[in-house]
Formats: structure tokens, sequence, C-alpha cells
């Protein structure tokens, strides 16, 4: 026998059975995560909507700075028999456990922006923007304008808007905000805002665009030079000895910097997908280092160049990749001894614990000119209290002017007029430092001058000692 319901009332009594509405909606909302889960592009939309009338029937009744606590299902069935107390608590539960923050923002009045106040915030949300539950003025946890202004339009428009912005700080994420409009309470204008973090995306496609832009200029001009050869060979020069061994030789230099360069701009594209994932390892900088010195031995003796340690006794700990960090002090070496004239010396120091102000500070470890200047790459967000670990690689090359420096670790930037010797560099060196620097949470700094050499200084978070609860 089928169930019969009673009649709905013309009005509500009480917020009970507002309740059930949004204990309704919780239960879609539960539903709707489980198929998000099996075919997100057509669960999306309807989980959006659910969530909406959820966070509404929500909105309307809750009473302000309260959070249900262990027990709380018994005591509301005690007091209101009616009132479905459980579906509230597992409302209140779905809220909180949704992955992408999500914020409830009510209006105040239309030309009172400091009226615009977070009424409810999430789990995800109060991680994101650093705010309490409730209560928070909207304008200092979301600054960007074009978002501000799509609130503005949800709550006294009705208008639904979806805009992307990017956050702020030392690794740029790219957001989208949803915004919809919410019925209003008690005479206040209420909106939803969902934001979805789209930095992998965005990511992905601009290394896309970098890679296939990139790739097709600086293999244009290794190709064009195979090609002519190539040409040559099937003519005059088929029956020269001299000439084809000489272009032969030509030719092979010319597919090797191809390689090198594909191989850098792959290594590259690697890294900047894992830029926003801080890695978890432990690495010593100063073994490191060693290990580089020694795998270098080989290019430094053909250059005549020597490449000094000045300690190989300290231990420096990072928090680090090691294959990444080894790539950094690689390239930084690499760099100074082509622009090193023979006879010269590469030298390099390891600072296995300094602070943010110390590490970015003019370097000591030798006598600088009066015009040397010195530049920060990459530069940490800062943490009270943290430490870091630095390699100094400095270099008695021709320098650089100071117009020159704040481009060093752009893709291909060369300085004009220095030569790198036979071996010429693919141009990425510095950019795959730079980013993997700013993986690590790390920092980067340049000090040069003309006719002064280069000094190149980067540093990684110190690691917890072994059998911390933070070491490894």
């Amino acid at each position: 026998m089928p169930h019969e319901y009673p009649p709905s009332p013309v009005a509500p009594p009480s917020g009970s059975r507002l309740w059930t509405a949004g204990a309704t909606a919780g239960v879609a909302v539960a539903v709707l995560v489980g198929l998000a889960a099996l075919h997100r592009e057509i669960a999306g939309p309807l989980l959006a909507g659910a969530a909406l009338v959820a966070l509404t029937a929500w909105a309307a009744n809750r009473r302000p700075g309260r959070t249900p606590a262990p027990g709380a299902v018994e005591t509301a069935r005690a007091a209101d028999p009616d009132q479905p107390a459980a579906d509230r608590v597992l409302l209140d539960g779905l809220f909180e456990a949704l992955a992408d923050p999500v914020l409830v923002v009510s209006g105040g009045e239309a030309d009172d922006i400091a009226g615009r106040r977070v009424v409810l915030a999430n789990a995800a949300a109060r991680d994101l923007l650093r705010i309490s539950r409730e209560g928070a003025l909207l304008v200092s946890a979301l600054r960007d304008p074009a978002v501000l202004e799509a609130v503005d339009e949800a709550l006294f428009g009705g208008v639904a808007r979806t805009t992307d912005y990017a956050g702020v700080g030392a690794q740029t994420r790219h957001w989208r905000a949803q915004t919809r409009p919410l019925p209003s309470t008690d005479g206040r204008a209420l909106a939803l805002v969902v934001l979805r973090d789209e930095t992998d995306v965005r990511r992905m496609e601009l290394m896309r665009v970098d890679f296939l832009a990139n790739a097709s200029h600086e293999l244009r001009t290794p190709l064009a030079s195979l090609s002519g050869f190539i040409e040559t060979l099937k003519g005059h020069a088929r029956d020269d000895p001299k000439a084809r061994d000489k272009f032969l030789d030509i030719m092979a230099a010319q597919a090797d910097r191809m390689s090198r360069l594909v191989a850098d701009l792959l290594s590259l594209s690697r890294i900047e997908l894992n830029e926003h994932v801080p890695p978890a390892g432990r690495v010593d900088l100063a073994r490191t280092a060693s290990d580089v010195v020694d795998a270098v031995s080989v290019l430094s003796a053909e250059r005549n160049v020597r490449v000094v340690l000045q300690d190989r006794t300290i231990s420096a700990p990072v928090h680090g990749d090691r294959d990444e960090i080894v790539q950094v002090v690689q390239n930084l070496v690499d760099n100074a001894i082509k622009y090193s004239a023979a006879g010269d010396a590469v030298e390099i120091v390891i600072q296995p614990e300094v602070t943010l102000e110390q590490a970015s500070a003019p370097w000591s470890g030798g006598n600088r000119g009066e015009g040397a200047t010195r530049l920060p790459l990459v530069t940490p967000d800062r943490e009270p209290g943290l430490r870091y670990a630095a390699v100094v690689v400095r270099d008695h090359g021709p320098g650089m002017a100071r117009e020159h420096l704040p481009r060093l670790t752009e893709r291909f930037y060369r300085v004009e007029g220095q030569k790198s010797g036979e071996r010429s560099g693919t141009g990425l060196g510095l950019a795959i430092v730079k980013h993997i620097v700013n993986r690590h949470r790390g920092g980067l700094t340049v000090e040069s001058a003309p006719g002064q050499g280069a000094v190149f200084t980067a540093y990684f978070p110190v690691a917890a000692p072994k059998g911390s609860p933070d070491g490894l």
C-alpha cells in the first residue's frame, strides 16, 4: 500500500520543515558526489544545483555561531522530535567535506562594500583564504576586483557568472570563481561562491603553447644548417673528402645541439607541470655540490678552469628532490665554466644555515666592486623562523650589466656580446634553475657587474633533523 503524505501547510509552523528540505537536498548532494566520481562532466551541474538548494535552506534557518557537536543529534531530537537533526548534521558534514572552497556571502547595503560578509565558509575555503567559519569581511578574503564585481552582480542583480583570476604568492595559482544568487532570507541578499583550482589545466595549456613556439623557433636554425650542408654534400662537395669531413663534423655538432635542446625543453616542461607540488625528499646540498664538482671535472679540464669547492666536510640537509637539486648546481657550475677564461677559477661555497635576509644579502665571500648589482630572481614566501641552506657559485668572467639581470631566467635569453665557447648552451639552463628553485620554495639571486664576474646563489629550506617529527 503506497504511503500517503499529509498535505503541506500554507506556512511552515517552524524552521524544522525548512530543514527537512535542506536534508533532502543534502541527500541529493551525497548521491551526486558519488555520480561525480563516475562522470564529473554530467554530475557537475547537478551537484552545483543541489548544493545551492541545500545551502539556501541552511543559511535560511541556521543559528549563527553554532556547529553540531558530539551528541547534537540526540539533543536536537529530545528538544523537537519532529526536527530531522540527523540530516542536519549530515548536511553540515557534507558542506565541510567538499573539496572545493565554498562560501555563502551576505550583501548588506548595495553601496556598502564593507557589508559583504561571509555567512558560511567550509573547511577548504578556510584553509585557502585563512578566514573563520563565518563573519569574515569578503574584501579581505577575496581581493580580485572581477570576483568582487561578480559577487555584487549575484547579490543585487541576480546574475550568475564564472570568473577566472590568478592567486597571489610565489607559486601563482589559477582559480575559477562560480558565483550564483541565492534566495534572500530575513531581507538579506545572499550569494554562493564556489572556487575551483584550474592551475593544472592552465599550466598544461601554456606548456603546450610555449613548447611549440620555443621548439619551432630554436630548432629552425640547426635544421636549416643541416639542410644546407646536406645539399652541399649531395652537390659539388660529394667528391671532396676534406670538405665532406668538415661538413659532417659541423652537422654532428648541430644534431647534438638539437638533441640537447629537445632534452632541456622536455625537462623544463616536466618541472613546470609539477612546480606547484613541493618535494618531500631529503638531500644533502653539500654532498650534491661535491658530486657535481666531480662530474664536471672533464669539462673544466678541457677549458683549463679550476672548480673549487670551499669545504667538502660540512653537511647541509635540505628538503628536495635530489635529481632536481643536482640539476640546479650543475647548470650554475656549467654556466660559470663556460664564461670563465682559461686559468680562471670557479668558486663554490655552501652556507649550511642562513635566514632569508642573510641569503638575500650581498655575497661576502671575496671583494666585490662598487658597481656590482644584486638582484633576486626568485623570492620565496616569508615564513617566520624558516632557515635555508645556500649554494653560492662565483665566476670571474666578463660579468653582466644591470639591465640584463632581470631577464636571465627567461627562456633562450642571452646577453649580447658574450661568448660561451664552442659548445654553446641551449638558453634554458637558468629557466630550469628558476622553476626548480620555485618548486622547492627556495630562492635565487644574482650579483654581477661588467668586468667583475657573476655570483649566483640558490637557497633551499633546511630539512628537520632525522628522528624529529618533521624529519625523514
